[in-house]
């Protein structure tokens, strides 16, 4: 009679986790995910606030524009590499205009291509290269780099990154994300303490977070698997 009580519960468990936000593991082409809306729209925030610093600034942030209407549509390749008609690419922004807020997104924006485009090493490399200290932005990309590792199997690096993520974040917004996805990787690996101590941050730290009302169900996945 346990035994099937244990069985109905695994059961119940796992149909309640089917829409898992960690989406690394079970759709290896949907890297990124959510926090690219929250890089572009909060960078562009940030650069239309310090569009008139000066003149180079200025120049950078116009030829930039074309590739994010690229992006915005779909069109890595275009948004990368540039068009024919006067578009240079995020790529030879970053590099022309180095040294400007425009040219420090245009690294961002690349990073994401690359990673659309299935060039993970060459997403995590260029990623790396943006700087940023907000609690947006740089948890955002320090999240996307964390998901480029668990594409390209380093399930290690993968979940210190995003646990670093989080911590750089604290907030409800990002910091659940990157814990379930971390928690996730961690369940993969059979390290379900670690994943138990990450879902129980959402559920302690960020309570007020949307993941913080489904964690129960993470925890107690983890807490069964574990015996």
């Amino acid at each position: 009679m346990a035994e099937q009580k244990k069985t109905n519960e695994a059961l119940n468990v796992e149909e309640a986790l089917t829409k898992s936000e960690a989406f690394l593991i079970k759709n290896k082409k949907a890297i990124i995910g959510v926090v690219v809306a929250v890089i572009i729209v909060i960078a562009g925030m940030m650069l239309y606030k310090n569009l008139y610093s000066e003149p180079r600034e200025a120049k950078a942030q116009a030829a930039l524009f074309k590739g994010q209407e690229y992006f915005e549509a779909d069109d890595y390749e275009q948004a990368l590499n540039g068009d024919s008609i006067g578009y240079a690419g995020f790529i030879k922004v970053a590099e022309e205009y180095s040294g400007t807020d425009a040219a420090n997104l245009a690294k961002a924006y690349m990073g994401i291509c690359y990673a659309k485009l299935g060039k993970t090493e060459e997403a995590i490399q260029a990623l790396d290269g943006f700087d940023g200290d907000d609690q947006m932005i740089s948890p955002a990309i320090t999240g996307a780099i964390g998901n480029c590792y668990a594409q390209l199997g380093k399930l290690d690096q993968a979940v210190s990154t995003l646990l670093k993520a989080a911590d750089q974040a604290d907030n409800n917004t990002l910091s659940p994300i990157f814990l379930m996805q971390a928690g996730e990787l961690l369940m993969n690996q059979g390290k379900y303490d670690d994943a138990i101590a990450a879902y129980t941050k959402v559920k302690e730290k960020y309570f007020r977070s949307f993941q913080a009302a489904t964690i129960d169900k993470y925890i107690e996945k983890a807490k069964f698997l574990k015996k």
